[in-house]
């Protein structure tokens, strides 16, 4: 049996979240949450735990060594999600499975990752996030990432960069150039974790044409304007899948400029996703004092697909931890909910504190009530309450005790 000194200890890879940082991440997630559904977009639940198919390698999500697998009493293999864009997908095929028109969903949830200790991150997670379905058009790219600038301005982050990219980009070159399973690996490898020393270490040693090394080269820049993407076109005339890529950035470009959020934006043709399940655009969000991305998201028109219906579909979530971290770095003030006003009151006035509790509770305000202890100080109380941003403290005392 551990000890008792061990059990106050929480696993790794998991940790505690109270007093002030625990209402500073309510704020943040209730300010995040109400933008979504500014948009129209209407909150989802789903289970914490699925089969393991929901999240398996034909979907095209976590491998499965980082799954948190368990079995029910039948003999299911079961799944901490790790993820909830499948669930939700599995969820609209379900209950959505006719619907023709274009369904939004927002939620929020917890995801659990069995990811190796030393990466440094947290095997759970809080994710905000909302998906668009049934809508093909680069409008519904446009306003998806004009949701995702809008929140995290009103989460108070100001200074932040999405990039986007195109899963098509790096699918058309892999497929042009001919190359061997292993290599493509290797290569994607590389390109997620920007080594693109490394990937260029690996061109040079593949016998491909010119126009493709040229194209996987610009996968390691930078761009602010579609317009630094012309240079692009000439070479990939006969690579029709990365043409329609950088076809496809150059309309998102324009329509990013209709809502007024371009200088948020940038085109990182090297931004290819963490899951196989992307299709088209894919972007992740970046902001100073957070080591991870504080937004992921993507278009995913053949995830439904796994669950019988067929509709496109684009989505992403935020890490609220990664959010945080961020306002703190920069610091950047969450304003939380006054403290509850402190009522201390001895045995003789335990009615007058709660007549005064529950008027205070009616005007829209909190009250916490606290029987005297004899063996204490006033200055005691106000010095307990101060450490609890407590500002205002009632004493209903006798006059012997005061």
């Amino acid at each position: 049996m551990k000890k008792q000194q061990d059990l106050l200890h929480t696993p790794e890879g998991v940790r505690d979240i109270y007093d002030l940082e625990c209402e500073q991440k309510l704020v943040v997630e209730e300010q995040l949450f109400s933008t979504l559904r500014s948009f129209g977009y209407r909150p989802i639940e789903t289970p914490t735990f699925e089969f393991f198919d929901v999240f398996g390698k034909e979907i095209g999500t976590t491998p499965s060594r980082e799954l948190y697998k368990f079995f029910d009493r039948d003999g299911n293999t079961l799944v901490l999600r790790p993820d909830i864009t499948p669930s939700v997908a599995r969820a609209a095929a379900k209950f959505y499975m006719e619907e023709e028109q274009p369904l939004r969903f927002c939620y929020q949830g917890r995801t659990f990752l069995n990811n190796l200790s030393y990466q440094g991150r947290l095997k759970e997670c809080t994710q905000i996030g909302a998906e668009l379905l049934s809508d093909t058009s680069v409008d519904a790219d446009a306003e998806i990432l004009a949701m995702a600038v809008q929140c995290l301005q009103q989460a108070g982050i100001q200074d932040f960069q999405i990039g986007v990219g195109h899963a098509l980009y790096f699918a058309g070159l892999i497929e042009d150039a001919a190359l061997q399973p292993e290599t493509a690996e290797e290569l994607r490898e590389l390109i997620e974790n920007k080594n693109f020393f490394g990937m260029e270490a690996v061109l040079q040693e593949l016998s491909i044409s010119e126009d493709i090394r040229t194209l996987f080269l610009a996968m390691g820049e930078l761009y602010s304007d579609a317009s630094d993407l012309e240079k692009l076109m000439t070479p990939s005339e006969s690579h029709p899948k990365v043409m329609k890529a950088l076809e496809r950035l150059k309309k998102l470009y324009e329509a990013c400029e209709l809502y007024g959020i371009e200088k948020h934006i940038s085109y990182e043709l090297g931004m290819i996703g963490g899951y196989e399940y992307y299709t088209g655009i894919v972007f992740a969000g970046f902001s100073y004092g957070s080591g991870e991305p504080i937004l992921r998201g993507g278009r995913y028109d053949k995830l439904l697909s796994q669950f019988g219906k067929n509709a496109a579909a684009i989505g992403f979530a935020f890490v609220t931890d990664q959010i945080l971290s961020a306002l703190n770095r920069q610091k950047i003030p969450v304003k939380v909910p006054e403290a509850p006003v402190l009522l201390v009151y001895d045995k003789r006035h335990y009615k007058k504190a709660l007549e005064e509790a529950a008027q205070i509770r009616r005007n829209g305000g909190a009250a916490e009530l606290v029987r005297f202890d004899k063996h204490k100080t006033k200055e005691a109380y106000l010095s307990h309450g101060k450490e609890r941003r407590q500002t205002d403290i009632r004493f209903f005392l006798t006059e012997a005790v005061e």
